[in-house]
């Protein structure tokens, strides 16, 4: 500190507290055009711009900095921190500065850098002409890291990272490009490991009775494999299960995060089922599984029942719930006295039947199964 400025009694003189002052809201004034103007804090505006710790960006001035604005201004929009990301050279040129590096290389511009310093450079070049001809869905060209995410090896943008990292090739070349596609006949290895990728694949079956929910069954009986049999060369299975004798919506995939998913007591899937029963159902009995029953495992509760429409006899009834636990439906209405003559499962996670005859299959779109990603 200068010690001009410094009185006897240790007090600053008049001159240093001028400089140090902050201005105040009356100081700065908008002119009617959004542009602030006022007093500057000294005779030196650039030395004041380099000795602040913050910097406010005025609202009128295109987003620029104004270097007279002061922290308590109320014509500014937010506080810029830190003020190494400012300099006095022009905007364009701090711009360029932060643009990111391409191979950590960067030339005097400060532009990204696309010179070939590798035989992969020169690969990458080669395909990205391929790309221009070509498209992904007739090549059946699959992105990288979607590849490594299909080989079970981690999600992907997990495979972002291992891809940057170096340790996957191929065809016994290193790819770090970020988007690179590769082709059906390629040979790609993870830490020396040979990976085979597969597609997703989602079917949608209308289950009949009589066939049993498991990939194989040692006593041969009739498995719900058996009407999937031609669907895809990848290896689905289904996801959940659905009694012998009761029929509707089952889910066949490869898909295992989503399978998880859907099958976790967490997740509480949507569920409808068509219930026909032995006699009709009591508006009693209804309002105890609507209230909550408690069962060997614990309590459980309907979201909603309802007399199916265009019955008399009220022996058939809707049931919507969320629980994923084992027969539920049989052993809630075991529970209260009734016996199950038919169970069939209308909804499953939003999708329908509808469309769908008993005993085929129909793979989903691409918009249903971003749904079920969705829940």
């Amino acid at each position: 500190m200068d010690k001009k400025n410094i009185r006897r009694d240790g007090s600053r003189s008049h001159s240093e507290n001028s400089n140090r002052k902050i201005a105040s809201d009356s100081e700065h004034k908008r002119d009617g055009k959004g542009r602030g103007y006022g007093a500057s804090r000294s005779d030196n505006p650039k030395k004041n711009f380099n000795s602040d710790k913050s910097f406010k960006v005025n609202k009128g001035n295109g987003g620029a900095v104004d270097k007279h604005q002061r922290k308590n201004s109320s014509d500014n929009l937010f506080l810029v921190k830190d003020k190494s990301t400012f300099s006095s050279k022009s905007y364009s040129d701090v711009s360029k500065r932060h643009k990111p590096d391409y191979d950590g290389v960067n030339n005097e511009r400060g532009w990204k850098s696309f010179k070939s310093h590798s035989k992969q450079d020169k690969v990458t070049k080669q395909r990205s002409v391929e790309l221009l001809l070509h498209t992904h869905a007739d090549d059946g060209l699959v992105r990288l890291n979607k590849y490594l995410s299909h080989a079970g090896i981690c999600s992907r943008r997990e495979a972002d990272k291992l891809i940057e990292s170096g340790c996957v090739t191929v065809n016994g070349e290193v790819v770090k490009e970020m988007g690179f596609l590769v082709k059906p006949e390629d040979v790609v290895t993870y830490c020396g490991r040979e990976l085979k990728g597969e597609i997703n694949r989602y079917f949608l079956l209308n289950k009949p009775k009589g066939f049993i929910t498991t990939l194989d069954d040692p006593q041969d009986r009739r498995t719900v494999m058996m009407l999937m049999d031609g669907a895809c060369s990848e290896r689905i299975y289904p996801v959940g299960r659905l009694d012998r004798n009761t029929t509707g919506l089952l889910l066949f995939t490869n898909d295992g995060n989503l399978a998880k998913k859907l099958t976790h007591p967490s997740s509480k899937v949507y569920k409808i089922y068509h219930v026909e029963l032995n006699r009709p159902v009591s508006r009693e009995s209804m309002n105890q599984m609507l209230e909550g029953l408690e069962l060997e495992d614990g309590a459980i509760r309907v979201d909603d029942v309802q007399y199916v429409e265009g019955t008399s006899d009220r022996k058939s009834v809707g049931v919507a719930l969320h629980s994923g636990k084992n027969r539920i439906v049989r052993r809630i209405f075991e529970h209260l006295g009734y016996e199950v003559v038919k169970l069939d499962r209308v909804v499953f996670a939003g999708l329908t039947k509808k469309d769908l005859p008993r005993g085929r299959y129909r793979e989903l779109s691409e918009k249903e199964v971003g749904f079920l990603k969705m829940l």
